[in-house]
């Protein structure tokens, strides 16, 4: 009697811990609403962004091998407005302006501003690319990257980009906001490339990560991106916290990570989030003339 009681009480608790995990489906479902409602809203607000990077020596690393890719500087303290630019058939991208390196304002900022989005003649693929790069012309180390901005993972819920994925839950753990859930690239070509180069053609490089999402209103409160292959290694993780500003989760801090192999130095990143602000643009047909 004692062991079908012990059976009966078992299958209980399991009956009550599936009853409490949720389905994987309706809980992507719920957050990829949210991701569309976060982009229109996260599309009239620009943040101000502090950017440190700096070139750490990997412990254990042969220091008798210098770092590939020649010499540069070994930390930078970028300032940018950060926001999210709607591009004709790409969809909301994430825009990193940066106005300040180093303490020094950047001159050729108007220039630059200008030639992205005034220029003329581009298509949707190559206007995104451009956006994409802009914030990436002041990175440093040897990894050339444009996946260094809080919301790109987020872009992997999206309509346009779900289907390339695998979603599965998570181990539960109780000490952590939201639930978990992880995701995998199954799609060819990926949404990541490596660069291309001389005799060195451009690689797939599908990513993994996790999302922590709020179960009841589908809100991603963490996320961790994950790209590694046999010349790189990325490791990017975003917090999520609430502005009462504005009235919606925004992010607050990205940190990062990024390697080759053989390589004794790797980069990393912090990047917080502060001073959110809602703008609007107008135009007028006068302007168009």
């Amino acid at each position: 009697m004692r062991g079908a009681s012990l059976t009966a009480g078992v299958l209980a608790v399991l009956a009550q811990t599936a009853l409490a995990q949720p389905d994987v489906t309706v809980l992507v479902d719920r957050a990829a609403a949210y991701v569309e409602t976060f982009q229109t809203n996260f599309g009239s607000v620009v943040a101000e962004e502090r950017y440190e990077q700096a070139l750490r020596r990997v412990p254990g690393a042969n220091t008798s091998v210098q770092q590939r890719g020649g010499s540069g500087p070994m930390e930078t303290v970028l300032l940018s407005d950060f926001l999210l630019v709607q591009v004709k058939g790409e969809g909301w991208l994430p825009f990193r302006d940066v106005f300040e390196r180093d303490g020094k304002p950047l001159r050729d900022r108007e220039e630059r501003l200008a030639a992205i989005f005034l220029k003329g003649g581009r298509n949707a693929f190559d206007q995104a690319r451009a956006v994409m790069d802009e914030g990436a012309r002041y990175n440093i180390g040897n990894i050339n990257r444009n996946i260094n901005a809080p919301t790109l993972p987020l872009v992997f819920l999206t309509e346009r980009h779900r289907r390339r994925f695998e979603f599965k839950l998570a181990r539960r753990d109780d000490s952590e906001k939201g639930v978990a859930v992880e995701f995998r690239e199954t799609a060819r070509p990926t949404f990541i490339s490596t660069a291309s180069g001389p005799g060195m053609p451009a690689r797939d490089l599908p990513v993994r990560g996790k999302f922590w999402v709020d179960e009841a209103d589908g809100t991603v409160l963490r996320t961790e991106l994950e790209a590694v292959d046999t010349a790189v290694t990325a490791y990017i993780t975003v917090t999520y916290e609430l502005d009462h500003g504005i009235g919606f989760f925004v992010p607050a801090r990205m940190e990062e990570r990024y390697r080759r192999p053989r390589d004794p130095m790797e980069v990393h990143g912090v990047a917080t989030y502060s001073r959110f602000r809602r703008f609007q643009v107008s135009t007028s047909e006068e302007l168009a003339r």
